[in-house]
């Protein structure tokens, strides 16, 4: 009974915690300006589809592609005993482009 050409669907509470929060640093900014992609923090268990369906609903824009990179912790010393890092999965989002078809991640109005 599954269709060829259909959308999955997904739990729309499960898609509001998928996107953890954006990456605001240099190079997700310069990352941004070249290439218009935008950079978010996911759960470790997310998908790329889940994470494009994430942002297509959050955002009411059009994704082309998702790529993700998974980041170790690094190991610190606090004082004698030694800590870790939480591991962190970013997901890199390429939007379609088109006029229209933008993220506002800084909050003023365009």
């Amino acid at each position: 009974m599954s269709a060829v050409n259909s959308k999955p669907k997904y739990d729309a509470g499960r898609l509001m915690q998928v996107l953890v929060a954006p990456v605001v640093s240099e190079k997700a900014t310069m990352i941004s300006e070249k290439t218009n992609t935008s950079t978010f923090r996911v759960l470790q268990s997310a998908t790329k589809p889940e994470i494009k369906a994430a942002v297509e609903m959050m955002f009411k824009v059009e994704v082309k592609s998702v790529a993700v990179v998974n980041t170790k912790g690094k190991s610190k010393r606090f004082g004698k005993s030694m800590g870790r890092r939480d591991n962190v999965r970013k997901a890199y989002v390429t939007l379609v482009n088109k006029p229209g078809n933008e993220l506002n991640l800084g909050g003023e109005a365009a």
